[in-house]
């Protein structure tokens, strides 16, 4: 190859390969979406503990939350805003260990039990979804409204499950483990709660029929 058909090649290739950048940068730029998109997070981590809590029971739940709220403007004009919210939640109920008090008496494989905590909510899942919100003119939705309903839906939600048969469940759950592992070592369980604390529990210790209740969906006017 001699050097004419040598400096052919070297520039077919460079041509080449510029046109298919060019190409190639027009292809991307096509398919970019227009505008400046910027995105940033910071995550800090407070603190971090060690905790000892057992999920024993879950449960499902949804809501149907009507919100209204009217405003008078001198007495002539009233001015409202409304909003229907549907919440759902998976709460999970179970206990806190670290809130437990016990004693063993080696020489009798035996853990005495001297408090026992009640069953509590230990985390919930919520999803909203907001529907038919109308505002006025002058009554309008801010951040600080929205904020406000999503903690009174969910205050609802826990106040709900603790109502339900969950925290019964939660018991029962519990303390079949507590036996049935303790027996797996050749141990006992022995309960020897205060009479405050063991009043506490005995609504827990027995189930009741679960009665579905539709609550009224009138609005909730503040």
């Amino acid at each position: 190859m001699d050097s004419n058909t040598l400096l052919f090649f070297i520039l077919s290739l460079a041509a080449g390969a510029g046109l298919g950048a060019a190409v190639y940068y027009s292809l991307s730029k096509r398919n970019t979406p227009s505008g400046n998109t910027q995105a940033e997070a910071t995550v800090l981590v407070e603190r971090i503990e060690k905790v000892f809590k057992v999920v024993m029971a879950e449960g499902y739940f949804t809501e149907i939350y009507n919100y209204q709220h009217d405003k008078s403007i001198w007495n002539l004009i009233n001015d409202k805003k409304k909003a229907l919210i549907i919440a759902k939640a998976k709460v999970l109920v179970g206990y806190d260990f670290g809130k437990m008090r016990f004693h063993v008496s080696g020489s009798n494989r035996k853990i005495v039990i001297d408090y026992f905590p009640e069953p509590e909510v230990l985390s919930m899942d919520t999803d909203y979804k907001f529907y038919d919100i109308e505002q006025g003119w002058l009554n309008r939705f801010h951040s600080d409204d929205y904020t406000s309903i999503l903690n009174e839906a969910k205050q609802t939600m826990n106040e709900k499950a603790l109502q339900s048969d969950l925290p019964r469940i939660a018991t029962n759950q519990v303390q079949l483990m507590m036996f049935q592992l303790a027996a797996s070592m050749n141990w006992k369980v022995d309960l020897q709660l205060p009479e405050s604390n063991r009043k506490d529990l005995a609504e827990y210790t027995s189930y009741r029929p679960t009665d579905a209740e539709i609550d009224s969906l009138n609005p909730r006017r503040d």
